[in-house]
């Protein structure tokens, strides 16, 4: 599609709009079948994004904490006769130490100063120097935008004016055999999409398994994710500190470790490293015991010959 026209002298002569799609969508056949996933994903994040807003914001729920802190303690001081009343009367007298210790008194103004409102010009902000409202907005719109990622890939490629003519100059473009209109139709998204693609031939038979296991990944993520929006209990594995763990300690650098999903052998290989540190576990009490006899029988005859 970029090289060949120059072997016809055609060096200035870019591939037609449509040649490029139907080109790009044949290459990327397999990519483009994780669109279906990926945009159910990206709407799952958009709904856990959702969550940090309005009154699920963190800042929101912290940012009073610091007034409510102060309204305690001046209630406290002001109402301290009776909360002392109250108390004594459920835990009973205080009894008095042999030397008392110095009250300290806090004087108003470094107390007002330390518990104060925050102006909404003076709020605390995150590392990035920006609030959190503001890093999810900002990460909603980005979100929005890769909706539709991977099915809009080849139209972003082909849309580059570097890559293809465009929509324009039809009849002046490379067309795959000449400079010339390209009459061919394009066709959609997808490996199944592609078994009458002209350009490209692709075995719709043999899907790329790679592909087919992150879909698996995408799935298993974004039912991950609608449990967290509905409130329940998920339990994320931070991938990078184990991998860490194991590269400086198991020697995972030279063997295989186990890939981030892996559903019945990560079980199997548990419970068989459970059954092995049982083994260890009750084998090491045994041989501390046998020690300790040991030990006890020569501390005694040594005081026999004492004693002796």
């Amino acid at each position: 599609m970029m090289y060949c026209p120059h072997c016809r002298g055609l060096i200035s002569v870019k591939p037609c709009y449509n040649y490029c799609f139907n080109v790009m969508r044949g290459c990327l056949a397999n990519q483009g079948d994780l669109d279906a996933e990926w945009n159910i994903f990206m709407g799952s994040m958009l709904l856990v994004a959702e969550r940090l807003e309005g009154p699920f914001n963190i800042e929101s729920v912290m940012d009073p904490i610091d007034v409510k802190i102060s309204d305690a303690i001046m209630n406290m001081q002001e109402n301290s006769m009776q909360v002392s009343q109250k108390v004594f009367q459920g835990c009973g007298q205080p009894k008095t130490l042999a030397q008392g210790r110095t009250a300290r008194s806090v004087s108003e103004g470094s107390f007002s100063a330390r518990f104060r409102p925050y102006n909404p010009e003076e709020r605390p902000t995150t590392a990035a120097g920006t609030s959190l409202d503001r890093l999810v907005t900002d990460v909603k719109e980005k979100l929005k935008q890769a909706k539709k990622f991977w099915s809009s890939l080849p139209g972003n490629i082909c849309n580059d004016e570097k890559i293809s003519v465009g929509t324009v100059n039809e009849n002046e473009c490379w067309n795959g055999s000449a400079k010339s209109r390209y009459d061919f139709a394009v066709t959609g998204n997808g490996l199944a999409s592609q078994v009458n693609n002209p350009e490209v031939e692709v075995d719709i038979t043999k899907p790329d398994m790679v592909i087919r296991r992150q879909i698996m990944v995408l799935r298993v993520m974004t039912n991950k994710l609608k449990n967290a929006y509905s409130g329940n209990d998920v339990d994320f594995i931070d991938v990078s500190e184990e991998s860490s763990g194991e590269e400086s300690g198991s020697g995972c650098e030279f063997q295989q470790c186990s890939p981030e999903f892996e559903f019945n052998a990560t079980e199997v290989t548990g419970n068989s490293n459970k059954s092995d540190k049982k083994v260890n576990t009750s084998a090491a009490p045994s041989s501390g015991l046998s020690q300790a006899a040991l030990f006890l029988s020569i501390l005694v005859l040594a005081m026999q010959r004492q004693w002796r």
